[in-house]
């Protein structure tokens, strides 16, 4: 009886190079947001003026480019080289990085389904201090216009939260012309127009709410 055996591929071609070409695509898309993130800072200065990172009193969106691609960035090459290099120590390390990421959205759906009165603060709070800061950062400023379209709201509970921005609150003493009114995002779009009527808030709130 022959003492040779057979030695076969550790990984099948078919599974390698799909595991390579999925793989390269998340690692193209994670260095895309990346580099998506980078340009957004540049254009507001951040990366010339660094202090300016902690100037805004709401969330940067680009932070979230930022994290998001690092992440798919570092999972995409760890695949990539792993499958196509048959690397048993970068496939285990993409394996289990999914797994943690797996395993933090369960404990995630868990602790809000048990806390979800104080996330449900939290959340108020949050959205709260994007409203004071709807102004200071164009970027913050797009993802709320868009997330009250495309939701059909107006502020956390409604367009009186537009009181919290210096901007748009009804104090007497408030010298903008966007006094007592509401982001174009508020009202409600009419299918005739082509173009977006961005005052279509203004004084809104000093009057019975239209939008």
């Amino acid at each position: 009886m022959s003492g040779n055996h057979f030695k076969g591929h550790e990984v099948s071609c078919c599974i390698k190079y799909f595991i390579f070409g999925f793989n390269i695509l998340f690692w193209l898309l994670g260095m895309a947001l990346v580099g998506i993130g980078l340009w957004a800072w540049s254009e507001k200065g951040v990366l010339s003026n660094i202090s300016s990172i902690t100037d805004l009193g709401g969330l940067d969106p680009v932070w979230l480019f930022m994290v998001v691609g690092g992440v798919m960035f570092i999972l995409g090459f760890a695949g990539c080289i792993g499958a196509l290099r048959e690397n048993t120590f970068l496939l285990k390390f993409f394996s289990v990085f999914l797994g943690i990421i797996f395993f933090l959205e369960l404990t995630t759906g868990v602790l809000a389904f048990v806390f979800k009165d104080w996330i449900k603060d939290q959340l108020n709070l949050f959205i709260n201090n994007n409203i004071r800061a709807y102004r200071d950062d164009i970027d913050l400023q797009n993802l709320i216009d868009f997330t009250q379209e495309y939701w059909e709201c107006c502020g956390a509970f409604g367009a009186d939260d537009w009181n919290l921005n210096i901007y748009f609150n009804c104090t007497d003493g408030n010298p903008s012309r966007e006094k007592c009114g509401v982001p174009f995002s508020c009202c409600t779009k009419d299918p005739a127009e082509d173009v977006i009527n961005t005052q279509c808030g203004y004084d809104i709130r000093a009057k019975p709410f239209q939008c």
